[in-house]
């Protein structure tokens, strides 16, 4: 079997595609915890979906081969452990400080720039035009979004922790792209979502867990770490594999966009006209690089046959 077709299994159409669902199950998160019952903490939010998503990824882990014979490297699995524990808690203390929709936004929408200089400091790689053009749409489109997402407001310190959420976001990215080679997605997103688990463990000490015992909390803590954690990063860890960490995080963008549209039909909130022409521009962010991807492929493909 010829090299191209032992990798084309393995598509970036496919990868990017994986990032997408990823990105829209991650869409349901700030609902998810609108939804909980009164009195959740954001630390305990948190901390209870890391247990719950690093137990399920480690569990499908051992069932899938294990974590191979290789050694780890140290730094890089604190750093991404340390990144995805911190993401925790600024994202959820951002919703509840500013909003669902804003919250969202703000983090993810920042993320896309975060990780192209995060790229172009770190490994001196330069995003391609695809990637300025799908980034740009997808900032007008978060800022339409933002700015006429009527009564809403944002709350500073919010806004400071939404982009905190979003520099954790592409940091880790970073680091759990630098730990796939040689190892199974299941092997590296078990280790680092269990590690930042384990950092935040303390923190359930101090909160109050009463909410836990309501139907309606385990129902919560079990889809965001059963679904919205432990499948979703499944499913971001394949399509990591193929697809550019700068295209990847601009492609998790359809998670405000998944989180707006749910926010709007389930939680009734109403936007501006202005702010409902920002989800299009994410759209066409999406389709942009999206398409972007699958043109690079073929020609991948036929370079590795003529080898």
């Amino acid at each position: 079997m010829s090299t191209a077709s032992a990798r084309s299994g393995e598509s970036l159409p496919g990868g990017a595609l994986l990032i997408l669902a990823a990105g829209v199950l991650w869409g349901t998160s700030g609902t998810s915890q609108a939804l909980a019952p009164a009195g959740v903490s954001p630390t305990s939010i948190g901390a209870m979906r890391l247990l719950v998503g690093g137990g399920v990824l480690m569990l499908l882990a051992l069932t899938r081969g294990g974590f191979g014979k290789g050694r780890w490297p140290v730094l890089g699995t604190l750093l991404a452990g340390s990144f995805v524990a911190s993401y925790q808690l600024c994202f959820f203390a951002a919703l509840s400080r500013t909003g669902v929709a804003v919250g969202t936004l703000v983090a993810i929408g920042s993320s896309p720039v975060l990780a192209g200089l995060l790229g172009f400091v770190l490994r001196g790689e330069r995003p391609g035009r695809s990637w300025w053009v799908a980034t740009l749409f997808a900032l007008a489109g978060c800022g339409l979004l933002v700015g006429g997402a009527g009564e809403l407001a944002v709350d500073p310190l919010g806004g400071l922790l939404a982009l905190g959420a979003g520099l954790s976001y592409a940091s880790y990215t970073w680091a759990i792209k630098g730990l796939l080679p040689g190892r199974t997605p299941d092997a590296v997103m078990a280790v680092v979502f269990c590690l930042g688990a384990l950092l935040l463990s303390p923190l359930l000490f101090f909160s109050d867990l009463r909410w836990m015992a309501a139907p309606r909390g385990i129902a919560v803590v079990l889809y965001l770490g059963v679904v919205v954690t432990a499948l979703s990063y499944w499913l971001f860890a394949r399509g990591l594999r193929t697809v550019p960490v700068a295209a990847a995080v601009t492609l998790s963008l359809a998670e405000p966009l998944t989180a707006s549209l749910l926010g709007i039909v389930l939680l009734g909130e109403r936007l501006s006209p202005a702010a409902l022409c920002g989800i299009p521009l994410l759209f066409a962010s999406l389709a942009v690089l999206a398409g972007s991807l699958g043109m690079r492929r073929p020609l991948t493909l036929k370079l590795e046959e003529r080898e």
